[in-house]
């Protein structure tokens, strides 16, 4: 199975981001484009990162009724994106409309994945804010388990739920894990973070990494870094 690195492209428009990627002269790599940014610069970003060789992973985090999310991943199915992603808390009934929409004429389709809890989301916010008690970690896995019987591809998780998703959905099911951060990085908002070497040792198959590559000094040495630590290389 491939792992890699994304990096998260959580700029403010297109001029921006399409700047700091002319820093890598020499590589090419998986990118995400999140809400911020596809909703400043429209489907076009896409297709523009594509011709450049960039796998994309769209995180848009679709969460509606099973009806609403098929049609619009029908229409993310076309913009020819690498990943997309949606809220396994829609329910396993939205999750397999998502992929019916998403599959194409050919039977071809982008991987989908679903976000299980966002990695700034704790056991005191779990309770506190969406009045749910069990713990945490039990709460991803039987998320991980509706996106697998509902035929997805993997899930969105912590780093730190990354092996046992593995354990209770198999290996092959694919775990795409925010929160890394560099031993001496920032946590930012994220409350459950590990390094990138300490992620790849968790079973994580993809990492995603934002502010300590984006807000580098120098963002490709950064990105090097990444990739040498995750993928020992």
């Amino acid at each position: 199975m491939a792992k890699d690195v994304i990096i998260a492209c959580d700029f403010a428009g297109e001029e921006e981001t399409l700047k700091f990627l002319d820093q890598f002269t020499e590589e090419r790599p998986f990118v995400k484009i999140g809400m911020e940014l596809f909703y400043s610069a429209g489907p076009s970003i896409v297709k523009k990162l594509k011709d450049r060789g960039h796998p994309v992973f769209l995180d848009l985090k679709l969460h509606d009724i099973p009806n609403t999310v098929k049609k619009t991943m029908a229409v993310l199915s076309s913009l020819d994106v690498d990943i997309v992603n949606l809220h396994a808390s829609g329910t396993t009934a939205m999750m397999k409309a998502a992929l019916e929409g998403l599959t194409r004429p050919d039977g071809s389709r982008p991987l989908l994945i679903a976000v299980t809890q966002l990695t700034s989301t704790d056991q005191e916010a779990l309770e506190k804010d969406l009045l749910i008690y069990e713990p945490i970690e039990t709460v991803v896995m039987h998320y991980a388990l509706n996106a697998k019987n509902a035929g997805l591809d993997g899930v969105v998780c912590s780093p730190l739920e990354a092996g046992r998703v593995h354990e209770v959905c198999g290996e092959s099911f694919l775990t795409v894990t925010p929160g890394v951060r560099f031993a001496d990085s920032k946590a930012d908002d994220q409350k459950r973070v590990m390094t990138p070497e300490k992620a790849r040792e968790a079973g994580s198959d993809y990492i995603v990494v934002g502010r300590p590559i984006t807000q580098a000094e120098d963002p490709a040495a950064a990105y090097r870094r990444c990739v040498k630590e995750f993928l020992g290389r």
